[in-house]
Formats: C-alpha cells, structure tokens, sequence
C-alpha cells in the first residue's frame, strides 16, 4: 500500500466520522437545506450565527465569554468608524462598517461581525474605550 493510498483511508475514516456525528446532531429538511438558527440582539436585528458557535466562541486574549453587542453599541461604532476615529488592537485604522459585534464580558472589547462571520483575532478586536 502506497502513502497516497493510506492517507485515502484516512481520509475516507475522517469522513465517515464527520458524517455520523452530522446525523446524530443535526437535522435537516428534506429539502436538503442545512439547519441554521438566527440570533437576534437586543434591538431585534438579525445576525445570522448559529447559537451552539455563539457558546462556544471566546474572547482569543482573555477566554471571556462574549455575547452579541446591541445594535446601539454597533451604531456607535460605526460613527466612529464613519469618523475616521476608531482603531483596533492592532492600532490600526478600522475603516469597513460592522454588521454586528460580540463584545467581550467586561464589555472592554468588541469583537466584529461582517457578513455574518465573527473575526475572532486579537488584533482585529476594538477596545470600546475609543466610543463614546
């Protein structure tokens, strides 16, 4: 058997693991579509994120649990943005509006939310300090 051959097998055991896990926790409709759930923030607005990804996701530096920022807090931000104003932990300028945020429990840092996907990177985060 070549090594081509085993990582095949190995492979094909990966797949056959992801699969059986998928149908025993995820149910889908017949349609084939895949199950998603939508969080809402405070204000109502929708943020496409699954909620198992919302408990399990932490702050990257701390391992603070995060919580999904109101909509309030994401129009401050992307004031601030607008402005020219606002910089993340990298001191970088933040120049694209956020869809929505998830701001670390000491409420110290947001996290971003584009396009319904969370930027979990240290660097990518912005202290809130910098939004009045």
């Amino acid at each position: 058997m070549t090594i081509s051959e085993r990582r095949a097998i190995w492979y094909l055991l990966d797949l056959s693991i992801h699969l059986d896990y998928l149908s025993r926790n995820h149910q889908s409709p017949l349609s084939g579509e895949i199950v998603r759930d939508i969080v809402s923030n405070a204000a109502g607005k929708k943020v496409n994120l699954d909620k198992d990804l919302l408990t399990i996701l932490c702050c990257p530096e701390t391992k603070q649990a995060v919580a999904l920022a109101d909509e309030q807090l994401i129009q401050k931000v992307n004031g601030a943005i607008e402005r020219g104003v606002l910089k993340n932990k990298a001191q970088k300028p933040v120049t694209e509006k956020l869809d929505g945020g998830l701001i670390r429990s000491d409420s110290k840092i947001l996290y971003p939310v584009r396009e319904d996907i969370p930027v979990m990177l240290i660097d990518e985060g912005i202290p809130l300090d910098q939004v009045s």
